[in-house]
């Protein structure tokens, strides 16, 4: 993708969520939530704090996160529907969840 956010900006990639409940009921498309779980695409450099020195990122490229069910503002970038949210949106980083 050769889209580059700028500050404290995150690109996340929606992780598709399981079609099937613990039961095996199978849940049609539209009757299932937008999954809270992302991969992260491509991040900014950081923000500029109150002494104008940058803050580096705490997530990269790659990683499996997980954030807010209204986080980000969805858009298409290269045919991908993608979020681009705030750093401070996302809640954490799903360990183990780095794809290789």
């Amino acid at each position: 993708m050769k889209f580059k956010p700028l500050h404290d900006r995150v690109v996340v990639r929606r992780v598709e969520s399981e079609q099937k409940t613990a039961g095996g009921i199978i849940i049609p498309d539209t009757a299932q939530e937008k999954p809270m779980e992302g991969e992260v695409v491509s991040v900014g450099p950081g923000a500029r704090g109150e002494d104008g020195k940058l803050q580096p990122m705490g997530v990269k490229a790659g990683e499996r996160i997980l954030f807010g069910k209204w986080s980000g503002t969805e858009v298409k970038l290269e045919g991908q529907d993608v979020l681009i949210m705030k750093e401070s949106d996302i809640m954490g980083v799903i360990e183990g969840g780095k794809k290789k």
